[in-house]
């Protein structure tokens, strides 16, 4: 084991990329030298990273030399254009994108629930998609329990899961539209401020991008095909952190109770359960926070054997940046 491994975040001025150089921090990674990575336009920008202030460099083919790791966010196209270089030059690369998650030869991962599939990678290992982590980790040890037959999930979304752009736009429509002035549209197909909507494109079948993940990601992260996964995507003007209804129907009975201690139980999770004192998780009290919280833990009265499970996450964390420097942490540390 190496005492410190050169690390370098490519994205590094986005929102995850921010959030990567301060969990690098806060959980005293062993950091020996760090490259921080952007486009053209961001190079020059300074970060401070552990009181010193490190230059951002443009992104290019020749930024992989003498990289240990590579903790890639900036968008799918770029990952596919430079991920390949920096395994060449011997980098170890976690993708934060959609560009490899669901390719054979590539391991999708969640530390608390297949992180053995991270073992057999060839310099390349992907992180799931923001909503898929942290129902994942709810979910597992049900799974583990009593077998899932199907999961119909619904999301309320935070604006910072699209991009740090997004919030400050959220910001702004929503003091447009206290003062009555015209709605600014960037980001957004449509107002967010005040509203619901659905924020990805949508694909023939009538599902969107993000819920096609969650479907398809689940199967590959738990070896199982057989999980009936029904997704519905969900973009709500909170800034952080993304909360998710989900509906199990298992193979085998698990009642409240038992639900309850085999949640508390897992690794990753905090539970909130308390709804006569009015305590469950909050995207307002989970944001800034590492774990995935779950309450509201009740049977599904409707089928033979279903659950329904509020479970929250901090979206740039535990599903991002977090669930990357876990799967470094677990491999190298």
């Amino acid at each position: 084991m190496n005492e410190s491994y050169r690390v370098a975040i490519v994205g590094a001025t986005g929102a995850v990329g921010n959030t990567m150089l301060e969990l690098l921090e806060e959980r005293s990674f062993p950091v020996g030298s760090l490259k921080l990575l952007a486009s053209h336009r961001s190079a020059g920008e300074i970060l401070t990273f552990k009181g010193a202030h490190i230059v951002i460099e443009e992104l290019t083919h020749d930024s992989f030399e003498d990289v240990d790791l590579v903790f890639s966010s900036a968008g799918a196209s770029v990952s596919r254009e430079f991920i390949p270089t920096a395994i060449k030059k011997g980098a170890l690369v976690i993708d934060n994108t959609s560009a490899f998650r669901m390719d054979d030869d590539t391991p999708l991962v969640v530390p608390e629930v297949n992180m053995n599939a991270a073992l057999e990678h060839n310099g390349l290992i992907a992180n799931p998609n923001c909503s898929t982590i942290q129902m994942m980790v709810a979910l597992k040890p049900i799974y583990d329990a009593v077998g899932i037959k199907r999961i119909v999930v619904s999301t309320y979304q935070s604006v910072s899961g699209k991009s740090g752009r997004a919030v400050n736009e959220l910001i702004l429509q929503t003091t447009e539209a206290l003062e009555g002035k015209p709605i600014t549209l960037d980001r957004f197909p449509h107002q967010m401020a005040f509203n619901v909507a659905f924020d990805w494109p949508f694909t023939d079948s009538g599902d969107n991008e993000e819920e096609l993940k969650m479907v398809n990601e689940t199967h590959k992260i738990l070896s199982d095909d057989s999980i009936g996964v029904s997704a519905t995507t969900v973009r709500v003007p909170v800034f952080f952190a993304h909360s998710e209804s989900i509906n199990v129907e298992t193979h085998e009975k698990l009642t409240q109770v038992e639900a309850r201690k085999c949640l508390a139980d897992a690794p990753g999770i905090q539970l909130i359960d308390d709804p006569d004192n009015y305590k469950y998780p909050m995207a307002i009290d989970v944001a800034g926070k590492d774990d995935v919280y779950v309450g509201r833990i009740r049977e599904d009265s409707s089928i033979q054997n279903g659950l329904n499970l509020w479970v929250v996450a901090d979206n740039l964390r535990k599903g991002a940046a977090l669930n990357a420097i876990q799967i470094a942490e677990e491999l190298l540390l």
